[in-house]
């Protein structure tokens, strides 16, 4: 009995001082957790998808009321949540944010089937990452899409799709939170985000090929040869070319779309932007009028005679109120002549021995 004593009385004791090295450990080294860290977690959307920046929500709701202790939280951001989550963590914290533009991810290659035709037939692990480990891929384009999937996969908002007819990711706006998940699954960095744009508007150089001109274009037809004819085009800036390929800054672009024109392989692609009428066609020159040609009567008939042209009348002028005429005078009686007095008329005394005139019925014998 007195051995099952002493060992409870020993163990009792051990557990008691173990009790008290622990209580005084977890004062000694206790780690303080703001309650505000717990509230901001609950009003965060919990995808923990990394957009932001952090390992997850609960990484960004302690930067968040670090920030604010430290006076601001500008710069950090919820993609998924936007400007309505941020807005409830602003007021909880008591602070003010800047309105940020929202972003949308792009996808920065136009070469379709179309344009970039296979050339080859992979047959190893149908990803995106393990084909570009293997070498350029299917096509002759080493900076081109791949179009396994691996941004489709990464996508938690089925914002991204990879379009079978064409092989190129297709973005959707409306579900596309720019978490950038997409961005860190591509091995070819082809996708980023870009500022959204006023009306969802934007221009973008749609080719990353850093070969040279004449490599690139016999890779894809559409491919950035790096000419510089938007670099001078621009008025803004916007646009530099670097290792062959032209490149657009979101944050300098004004959208004029001058550089969508001039560009001679159609590398530089707008979204969203209304289509333009159709351009007037050009007026025809109205046909010369035919000359008239004088008819010409047939023999032994008149020519016909053109009727003159008709000519307006002009309009009556008004006659002034007559005037009486003075009466006219009267011309005196004209004086008849004497009729002229005949005259007899002489003849010549015929000769003898000569014949009367036949007038005369007498003969001289």
């Amino acid at each position: 009995m007195n051995f099952i004593l002493i060992a409870v009385i020993v163990l009792g004791a051990i557990g008691l001082i173990a009790a008290v090295v622990l209580f005084a450990a977890s004062k000694k080294f206790a780690v303080y957790e703001d309650p505000r860290i717990a509230q901001v977690s609950e009003v965060l959307p919990g995808a923990n998808c990394g957009g932001c920046g952090f390992p997850g929500c609960s990484g960004m709701a302690d930067a968040l009321v670090k920030g604010a202790d430290a006076g601001s939280i500008d710069g950090l951001s919820c993609p998924v949540g936007g400007a309505e989550v941020m807005g409830k963590v602003a007021d909880l914290l008591g602070m003010a944010i800047a309105n940020s533009e929202p972003m949308v991810a792009v996808v920065r290659c136009n070469g379709t089937c179309e344009h970039r035709p296979r050339i080859a037939e992979y047959a190893g692990l149908r990803t995106c990452a393990a084909m570009h480990a293997c070498g350029a891929g299917e096509t002759a384009c080493g900076f081109g899409c791949l179009g396994c999937g691996d941004c489709e996969a990464a996508c938690q908002f089925d914002a991204i799709k990879v379009n079978p007819k064409t092989g190129i990711p297709e973005v959707d706006e409306e579900k596309c939170t720019s978490c950038g998940a997409c961005v860190k699954a591509c091995p070819r960095n082809i996708i980023e985000l870009r500022k959204k744009g006023p009306k969802g508007r934007r221009v973008f150089v749609s080719c990353v090929n850093k070969d040279k001109g004449p490599v690139a274009m016999k890779a894809c037809t559409v491919s950035c040869i790096g000419c510089g004819k938007c670099v001078k085009e621009c008025n803004f800036d916007a646009i530099t070319v670097e290792n062959n390929v032209a490149y657009i800054d979101h944050t300098k672009c004004r959208l004029c779309r001058k550089c969508v024109t001039v560009c001679p392989k159609h590398a530089i692609i707008d979204v969203n932007f209304p289509t333009p009428p159709p351009a007037p066609k050009p007026k025809e020159p109205a046909a010369p009028k035919p000359e008239p040609v004088e008819k010409t009567a047939p023999e032994g008939k008149p020519a016909p005679v053109e009727k003159p042209a008709l000519v307006e009348e002009p309009a009556p002028v008004e006659k002034p109120a007559l005037v009486e005429e003075p009466a006219p005078v009267e011309k005196p009686a004209l004086v008849e002549e004497p009729a002229p007095i005949e005259k007899p008329v002489e003849r010549p005394k015929p000769s003898h021995g000569a014949m009367l005139d036949s007038e005369s019925s007498i003969s001289i014998k």
